[in-house]
């Protein structure tokens, strides 16, 4: 393995840049899926070598419960500096996976609140809540989910920005804004330098809507407004934990300025040109590519490290 099994835990750096310009530079459902593609596959990777580095680590625990070939000098040779970075590994893979399945797990639990909070009330796919809390956020589930808003919020819009309300929390539904943002928690989780990506994911998801609410609706300054008005609107009460459920509650859950400042810039400017790839010879390109060729060279050392680990191993273990 060498130290190609230490690369898929630094290679997320290499995303970095892309995570920064896919922002302002690329569509936002684009800049979610390259963003959402790249978390995913560094994370597994990264954890795979976590994984094996492991094993080296328990090949020098005394008594440990895997077979006396798991011992050879072989596995522990195959990984530099075996006695540091193989105990390391234990400890770092076990709060790993300690910390993904909590994220897992509160995903599902806020998920069981937000639909027993709806218990009751008549199953249409929008439900108007008699709150003086001004939030709305769009749950989830099947066939089509429910957008669910507070009377006080509609209070403070007028009809047009309704409409925009309510097409921006239906655009969360239709593209499933919330498989990509759980899929990057985790992947955030499970490698700290996945951070940025998670942080710009949870941005261009509600870009996103506010662009098939602009289309929707035919005025990307109507949606400016709604955002505008909602975000201070959200600053008179704290909307309850499951409002925010899959971030996607995008105009109720930014009491503070945060980036609905960016947001209305956005929607006040010409409209984001939807590309599959950005173009190359741009700085966005380039920074695509960096990190694809990151996604790569850690895809590939994953693959080849655990290649050479199960050679060594079935080598080294009579079976």
């Amino acid at each position: 393995m060498g130290v190609f099994v230490f690369l898929p835990l630094v290679l997320p750096l290499s995303a970095w840049p892309v995570a920064r310009l896919a922002e302002p530079h690329l569509h936002p459902g684009t800049a979610t899926r390259l963003l959402t593609a790249f978390a995913t596959v560094m994370a597994v990777c990264s954890t795979l070598c976590l994984a094996l580095l492991m094993v080296v680590g328990t090949a020098q625990l005394p008594g440990n419960p895997l077979p006396d070939g798991w011992s050879d000098p072989e596995v522990r040779a195959a990984v530099p500096y075996d006695e540091i970075a193989g105990k390391a590994a234990i400890p770092a893979l076990i709060l790993v996976l300690a910390v993904c399945a909590r994220t897992l797990w509160r995903h599902h639990r806020i998920a069981r609140r937000a639909r027993r909070a709806l218990a009751g009330l008549p199953s249409s796919t929008v439900v108007v809540l008699p709150e003086e809390r001004p939030y709305a956020y769009a749950l989830p589930g099947r066939p089509r989910g429910r957008v669910v808003v507070t009377t006080a919020l509609l209070r403070g819009l007028i009809p047009p920005e309704r409409c925009a309300l309510f097409a921006h929390e239906r655009a969360h539904l239709t593209a499933r804004h919330h498989r990509y943002l759980l899929a990057v928690r985790p992947a955030a989780r499970a490698n700290p330098f996945l951070r940025p990506l998670r942080t710009a994911v949870t941005y261009t998801t509600e870009r996103w809507a506010d662009e098939d609410a602009a289309r929707s609706v035919g005025s990307r300054r109507v949606v400016a407004r709604a955002i505008g008005k909602a975000a201070l609107l959200s600053g008179t009460g704290a909307p309850p934990a499951f409002a925010g459920f899959s971030a996607s509650s995008g105009f109720s859950g930014f009491a503070s300025a945060g980036p609905v400042p960016r947001r209305v810039a956005a929607l006040l400017g010409p409209a984001p040109v939807a590309r599959d790839w950005p173009p190359v010879f741009t700085s966005v390109g380039l920074a695509a590519w960096g990190a694809a060729v990151g996604t790569l060279v850690s895809a590939m050392s994953s693959a080849n490290s655990a290649v050479t680990m199960f050679l060594i191993l079935h080598a080294a273990t009579p079976f």
